[in-house]
């Protein structure tokens, strides 16, 4: 497989006719993108970082085969009630059975998608060349200036991204706001780090984690408040319509956007999509700091094992584990 080969391959794949339009397709999935050291990436070395994202799910045979075969988790635990699957033995993502369920509506608040955070570039390019050449359906690619990002849908809708960071010193920062565009993603430069004849993607890499969760809120205001005033995070990046914030000056662990969810109500638990995502948290005056603001502003707080459990505005769960 030439590089121009997979370029026209991975164009086919979004259905986009150039690589402009695809980054199109990535900026309606983003809105706003390796390092070489083994080890856990800048996204897991901040304060407050994601842990994992738990989805309710119609079929969770057919969901979890995607996360299996596509992103290369492995199945950690497989219950009656939950699959949970993670990289290098660390969980993830996890399932929660309701094959009665109704989709949840794409106006609805909740998930947009999950952000799976490679631990090279490298790492990345064998990945997009297994995807390439098993043909699997994706939705859009872009360079963000600080990351590289490959979009796509699991096989319930739930959006998902692959990306990985470039090197945290080129990114540029002015007045607390760091530089987060969606470009044209040069995939021909990115495939040249690998082979692009086979797939050596038999798995995720170990150092595997989610970057950030992308949510889709009824205000923006009212996520950034919850999100900074609550959670502890800062605001990195805004935009039409959209916000991101991070900790410890990562681009964004989690952005929110209402690009179709304006105006959108509390949740309906009886639907697929979202069910509760984590929020690791790095000491215990942290997670006490985020319960006693939680408590004073009368949000849900319920104990839970390592932590707590709260919600968003729009019942989003939202757990803080001590790590």
């Amino acid at each position: 497989m030439t590089a121009d080969f997979t370029r026209r391959a991975l164009l086919k794949l979004t259905g986009a006719s150039s690589m402009t339009m695809a980054a199109i397709a990535a900026a309606r999935a983003e809105g706003g993108g390796a390092s070489a050291v083994p080890g856990p990436t800048f996204a897991s070395r901040t304060p407050i970082r994601i842990g994992m994202v738990t989805l309710r799910v119609n079929d969770p045979d057919n969901v979890a085969a995607f996360y299996r075969d596509v992103i290369g988790l492995a199945v950690l635990q497989r219950t009656e009630t939950s699959v949970r699957l993670g990289a290098g033995g660390v969980p993830l993502v996890e399932l929660e059975p309701r094959p009665e369920a109704s989709r949840e509506s794409p106006r609805a608040a909740g998930l947009f998608h999950t952000a799976f955070l490679m631990p090279t570039r490298k790492d990345l390019a064998r990945w997009l060349v297994h995807v390439a050449r098993n043909r699997t359906p994706l939705t859009g690619f872009a360079d963000h200036n600080v990351s590289e990002a490959v979009y796509l849908d699991d096989p319930e809708g739930n959006g998902v991204e692959v990306y990985a960071d470039r090197a945290p010193e080129l990114w540029q920062w002015r007045d607390g706001s760091v530089r987060m565009g969606t470009e044209q993603l040069d995939v021909n430069d990115l495939v040249a780090l690998t082979d692009k004849r086979t797939s050596n993607y038999a798995a995720a890499p170990e150092g595997l984690r989610i970057g950030h969760v992308h949510l889709k809120v009824g205000d923006i205001g009212q996520a950034s408040s919850f999100y900074t005033g609550l959670i502890g995070l800062n605001t990195t990046r805004t935009i039409d319509r959209a916000a991101f914030l991070s900790s410890g000056r990562y681009h964004h662990h989690i952005g929110a956007n209402t690009w179709h969810s304006a105006g959108a109500g509390r949740r309906d638990d009886g639907t697929t999509g979202l069910s509760w995502f984590s929020f690791e948290v790095g000491s215990a005056d942290l997670l006490a700091g985020q319960e006693a603001r939680l408590r004073a502003a009368g949000a849900s707080v319920t104990a839970i094992a390592d932590g707590l459990e709260t919600a968003d505005p729009w019942g989003t769960k939202v757990r803080l584990i001590k790590v």
